[in-house]
């Protein structure tokens, strides 16, 4: 059977305009959550990633840098009831690229073919440890540590980073607070042109650090500032800055490669359990 999956996202973009939800778009939060879905990989041990919607389940549920994506998943919620035959995995990653289409960002390459782990056949090991996202508050060594995990590049890297675009951070969730551009609800290029052109100081506040423009009103966090701090990472998003162009079609292809992360693609078998008889075989390599 022939699913249609153009339809789905017409579902996806129908629900988008949300006036009751920050800044009136759920296109953002469902960058986030493919975002998050697809971050947890390893590619050392070939576990995490966008297949199997784990994030339905603990650890990786109540994993702090997840903290609001509830929201999300609910909100997708009619859609996958009204498309039953779509995998959450792959609805959750669809609504991400959807969105930052809507948003004005470019295409993303997206492909379906992810599967959802059975809550009735799952282990320990299914399930990503906490710990593999981005930590908010650290600097450039934590970053590529995150990143180079997965299998991304420091071009890669400065790209991803620019889904900073949208959205906002909520003190309730995160701890801290505020957004990072004028626009939240565009994707654009301007993160990297207020990133690089602004002079940023903490906030004077009792949250953790962060870091505010003059007037208080755009914020960045500590992991923001190492894209800045660190020369190699610099000199991308000034790239980035004076080029939209140049910026989307990089971070085109490095969310297409983040959401398809653990994916089973041809000779790849992404996150599928390793068979005892594939252990030996490269134990004898």
């Amino acid at each position: 059977m022939t699913h249609d999956y153009n339809k789905v996202k017409d579902d996806i973009r129908a629900i988008l305009k949300n006036d009751d939800y920050d800044d009136g778009s759920l296109g953002p939060v469902f960058v986030r959550l493919a975002w998050h879905a697809s971050g947890t990989y390893e590619k050392k041990t070939r576990t995490g990633g966008s297949n199997g919607a784990t994030m339905r389940f603990n650890p990786e549920s109540n994993d702090g840098a997840n903290a609001g994506l509830e929201h999300a998943r609910a909100f997708l919620e009619p859609i996958k009831e009204k498309n039953s035959w779509i995998s959450y995995a792959d609805l959750w990653t669809l609504a991400g690229c959807t969105a930052i289409e809507a948003m004005g960002g470019p295409e993303i390459p997206w492909k379906a073919g992810r599967t959802d782990r059975d809550p009735k056949n799952l282990s320990a090991k299914d399930v990503p440890p906490n710990g593999r996202l981005p930590d908010a508050a650290q600097g450039q060594d934590h970053v590529r540590q995150i990143f180079y995990r997965m299998g991304f590049d420091d071009r890669e890297i400065v790209a991803l980073i620019g889904a900073h675009a949208v959205g906002r951070c909520h003190a309730d969730r995160s701890g801290y607070s505020g957004p990072w551009t004028h626009t939240p609800t565009r994707f654009s290029n301007q993160y990297y042109k207020l990133l690089t052109s602004i002079e940023w100081r903490k906030k004077q506040w009792d949250g953790p650090v962060q870091f505010v423009d003059e007037d208080d009103e755009l914020m960045m966090l500590p992991a923001d500032m190492a894209i800045v701090r660190d020369p190699a990472f610099k000199k991308i998003a000034e790239e980035y800055a004076a080029d939209k162009d140049v910026f989307f079609k990089d971070f085109a292809a490095a969310f297409g490669k983040l959401v398809d992360l653990g994916v089973p693609r041809g000779n790849d078998p992404g996150n599928a359990p390793v068979s005892p008889h594939m252990i030996a075989q490269k134990s004898k390599l």
